[in-house]
């Protein structure tokens, strides 16, 4: 039987080192997100081979499910499209997290791992994007990977480093920690705003709801009215600043819709969107059931596009810019409804802790339905599970988050005897 030498570096320690790197160097190494996320699966065909597995309870089943069913879908989608390795490589990402998640519930990671890993992640992001904007003067920062993931993530980050202030609160070195969560979400949200990504925007009302429902209780009024005021304040700054480059942004956006509806340009950046939304949604009324494929999606758009149905110009790419459009018209029902599973069941099970007494739970809570509601606005915009960085990103931190919500709220017992 595999085992572990005799080290003071024990399974749980590697657990707690591959989640805080899952977030750390995320964005500011290539395929940064897949050092931590390799570790974890080592970590998980391990537990498997050793027999160390703890029995997970009926929520980690579910959570299990979602992600292999997701998978399945996908896989099966790309065989029948006759796609091969190159459409199967994607959809096993969240196999091979559900297989790292029965080695995060026998070894769950420390929390003070996983919230640093965030927050130096979202600062290091920031930083990142600061420099290029400000200091090289690019138009748009970005990182490793293209420039609206790399400001969506970034963004995630940030808003995690939120979510991250319950446990912060109660550590020993309580202001440090603040300090840190605080930072962090400056930089992530200065990272998503540098790269000029509006996409992740949409939805950022929502994220403040989330964290008003977790938090809100423990405020004041009066520091609700001036969390509120400073929150208006900082929107206000962002806007006008013109280094922001946020109200440039705004004003295109505003100018492509009204040039898409005069007719003037169906090409723009959001009128491509629009085009490609009307594209696929014609393509879903056909095959509603089993959709079209990747393969099957691309030959009906240029189909479309032939019938004068849609402009040529938006049959360059391979996806709708919209995830819940794009999985309808090539995976159908079956796939949009694993797509919602995989959002709306963790959102659903980690939302029963939002009230929870202890800070260090609520945290946790709140963070994991942030993940799937900054996926859902992320995915109004863009295919973002159909890039390696957004469903490395998903799959990894929810069975890091769901294991950390299991070993403190009590929903499965991890035992880890070698820390």
């Amino acid at each position: 039987m595999l085992t572990f030498p005799s080290s003071p570096l024990g399974p749980g320690h590697i657990t707690s080192l591959a989640a805080f790197l899952l977030a750390a160097v995320a964005l500011i190494l290539p395929s940064g997100y897949s050092l931590g996320a390799l570790v974890l699966v080592l970590m998980g065909v391990w537990t498997l081979a050793t027999g160390r597995i703890t029995p997970p309870g009926q929520p980690s089943w579910l959570v299990i499910l979602v992600l292999v069913a997701f998978s399945v879908v996908g896989i099966v989608t790309a065989v029948l499209d006759g796609q091969g390795w190159r459409g199967v490589d994607k959809p096993l990402r969240p196999l091979l997290a559900a297989v790292a998640l029965l080695a995060l519930l026998r070894y769950p990671p420390r929390l003070a791992w996983v919230w640093s890993g965030v927050a130096l992640g979202a600062l290091g992001a920031g930083s990142w994007a600061t420099w290029q904007k400000l200091v090289v003067g690019v138009a748009r920062a970005e990182g490793h990977t293209y420039v609206i993931q790399f400001g969506n993530l970034s963004m995630l980050l940030g808003v995690l480093c939120l979510a991250g202030l319950g446990f912060a609160y109660g550590r020993r070195h309580r202001r440090l920690w603040l300090a840190l969560m605080l930072l962090g979400a400056v930089a992530g949200i200065l990272g998503s705003l540098f790269s000029g990504s509006r996409g992740g925007w949409v939805g950022f009302p929502v994220i403040l709801l989330v964290l008003y429902r977790g938090y809100g209780d423990r405020l004041a009024t009066r520091r609700k009215a001036a969390l509120a005021v400073g929150i208006l304040v900082a929107v206000s700054a962002v806007y006008l600043l013109p280094q922001t480059g946020v109200q440039q942004r705004v004003h295109q956006a505003i100018d492509d819709v009204s040039r898409y509806v005069s007719g003037e340009s169906q090409t723009s950046s959001v009128g491509a969107r629009f085009e490609m939304w009307k594209g696929a949604s014609r393509l879903i009324l056909d095959k509603p059931l089993l959709g079209w494929g990747d393969d099957g999606y691309q030959a009906g758009m240029q189909a479309l596009a032939e019938a004068d149905v849609i402009h040529p110009g938006v049959t360059i790419y391979g996806h709708a810019h919209n995830e819940f459009i794009d999985t309808f018209a090539k995976q159908g029902i079956i796939g949009l409804l694993a797509l919602l599973a995989l959002y709306l069941v963790p959102m659903r099970l980690f939302s029963r802790r939002l009230e929870a007494a202890d800070l260090t739970q609520r945290s946790v809570a709140i963070a994991g339905v942030l993940l799937p509601v900054a996926y859902i606005d992320f995915g109004l915009s863009q295919a973002f599970l159909s890039h390696n960085s957004g469903i490395m990103m998903y799959g990894f931190l929810l069975v890091v988050l769901w294991a950390s919500h299991c070993q403190h709220a009590g929903v499965t017992q991890a035992v880890d005897q070698t820390r």
